[in-house]
């Protein structure tokens, strides 16, 4: 006997992944059991007015993963019901580096178990960006996006808003999106900053220039550069901005440097060994995001930075928890030995 299933198509999804989830939900409430047969391709197709090709590939899906088995000459049956819904996240970073790596082994083992995360790299580009997503409406229960881009950001803001706002959290960076209520784990990154060298002024005083060494070959926010000059206004400090520190370039005595990339904070201690200054005394140093490293290397290097595993873990949650929320994460100065 063929069981029949219900299938109720909206418009925001592929119809092929309603049919996948109309199928598991009623194996899951036992409306379809072990050994039923349920309706034939052309049946299904005819009766929904559906091309052969959606039903097929959704049927495909689950033949895949065992839950359909086709037996020629008979048609399609019921093999599994011992399933479960699996959570399926859409993870979208801009880049990779070690404190990305932090957000997303934090956010994974929050996660729990039956979960599938599919990351992705859009590398600040739009068209990567555009044909992710518009190739993913509708496959994700919820897309997690890192919205840094340094070009055509309104064409990313458009982007975004193809997304179910309830599915959507954005990590790392808010954007408005003319109102949407999406969620949000992010940094601001102009007050961020000057709310940690707020906290360094006692060890600043120390020196007579404040110098910001900003990456040009690796893109960052440039709400830095902002919130850097906002501060030295504010406290009347001298200060410079460099974009980026090549090998041999002279320090300069008696200056704090604010460092953001690693490489750049590798070139600053070559030369200031060149040049036998004292880091923590004749020249300071603080680096932008925490890592492992930065706390041993030359007794410790104070960071700014904000608390990456806690980002990853606050955004699992709010998937966890089924609530939206814009969170702002915490970040702080971490006061060592090289300021």
């Amino acid at each position: 006997m063929e069981i029949q299933f219900d299938i109720e198509f909206k418009e925001s999804a592929p119809k092929y992944m309603q049919i996948i989830k109309s199928l598991l939900m009623a194996v899951s409430k036992g409306k379809l059991k072990r050994g039923d047969k349920i309706p034939s391709i052309n049946k299904l197709s005819e009766e929904y007015l559906l091309s052969r090709d959606t039903v097929e590939k959704a049927y495909k899906h689950r033949i895949k993963d065992g839950v359909l088995v086709s037996v020629r000459g008979k048609g399609y049956f019921i093999n599994r019901v011992d399933i479960e819904n699996t959570t399926r996240i859409l993870l979208i970073f801009n880049k990779i580096s070690n404190y990305k790596k932090h957000i997303y082994n934090a956010f994974v083992e929050n996660m729990g178990r039956n979960v599938n995360v599919d990351l992705h790299i859009h590398h600040s580009n739009i068209n990567i960006f555009k044909n992710l997503i518009k190739n993913s409406l509708g496959e994700y229960d919820y897309y997690v996006i890192m919205p840094h881009f340094y070009e055509k950001a309104d064409e990313a803001n458009e982007v975004l808003k193809l997304i179910p706002a309830e599915k959507l959290i954005l990590l790392d960076k808010d954007m408005e999106l003319g109102g949407q209520k999406h969620s949000a784990v992010y940094q601001n990154f102009e007050k961020d900053i000057v709310a940690a060298l707020n906290d360094a002024l006692d060890l600043l005083s120390h020196y007579t220039k404040i110098i910001l060494i900003f990456p040009t070959m690796i893109l960052y926010p440039k709400e830095i550069i902002k919130g850097f000059r906002i501060f030295c206004i504010q406290h009347q400090l001298e200060h410079e901005i460099l974009y980026d520190f090549p090998e041999n370039n002279q320090v300069v005595e008696k200056a704090a440097y604010v460092v953001i990339e690693e490489n750049d904070l590798v070139n600053l201690i070559k030369e200031c060994r060149q040049q036998r200054l004292v880091i923590g005394k004749d020249v300071g140093i603080i680096s932008y995001n925490e890592t492992p490293l930065k706390e041993i290397l030359l007794d410790g290097i104070t960071t700014i930075s904000t608390d990456h595993e806690l980002m990853g873990k606050t955004a699992a949650q709010l998937i966890n928890e089924g609530r939206q929320a814009l969170v702002k994460n915490p970040f702080t100065l971490i006061r060592r030995k090289s300021l």
